[in-house]
């Protein structure tokens, strides 16, 4: 036989045998671990949650009620001046307007205050869940790392990453193709 045949003979040899061995590796291996966790589940166990939760809601009543007074004062205001209108003069209309318009918006802008984006209950949202929600990271991100896990998806209202190793990250990467530095 020629060398090069020899040669050729071999390396199939080579090849057919790293794929054999390629096989017999478990392909799990290679992939990475994830866990999937139910947030709402687990902070509806915690008391401490629960608690915030009564707080909360208790609090949005009380703001609630007094925003629905303050409507039913404006409603109670239209109605007198639709009573009253056929008498009053273009001068007295006017100002009647004026009242109901400034009683309408002071009421609107409590409503805002009390719970528009990042109004009061926002804030008292944050004070009181939040601590909560940081613990439940923290216990997450330990079991995680205890038990090897790369990734940690919460199912709790559609399945969104709630915890990723870092070393999975590769948004550094993607800045480097777009040309942008850090």
């Amino acid at each position: 036989m020629p060398p090069n045949r020899l040669l050729f003979i071999d390396m199939k040899k080579i090849v057919v045998l790293s794929l054999i061995c390629l096989l017999f590796i478990p392909l799990h291996s290679f992939a990475q671990k994830y866990g999937i966790i139910d947030s709402k589940y687990i902070l509806e166990k915690m008391g401490e949650y629960k608690d915030a939760q009564e707080k909360l809601d208790a609090l949005s009543k009380q703001w609630q009620e007094e925003i629905d007074t303050k409507m039913a004062e404006v409603d109670k205001m239209y109605k007198s001046y639709q009573a009253e209108r056929p008498m009053l003069s273009d001068e007295m209309r006017k100002k009647r307007e004026d009242e109901i318009v400034y009683k309408e918006k002071e009421a609107k802008d409590l409503q805002k205050q009390r719970f528009g984006y990042e109004g009061e209950l926002f804030k008292k949202r944050q004070e009181l869940v939040r601590p909560i929600q940081d613990k439940v990271y923290i216990a997450v991100q330990k079991m995680a790392t205890q038990r090897g896990l790369d990734m940690i998806l919460d199912k709790a209202g559609g399945v969104t990453l709630f915890y990723a190793d870092s070393k999975l990250d590769r948004s550094d990467e993607v800045l480097k193709l777009l040309g942008v530095s850090k």
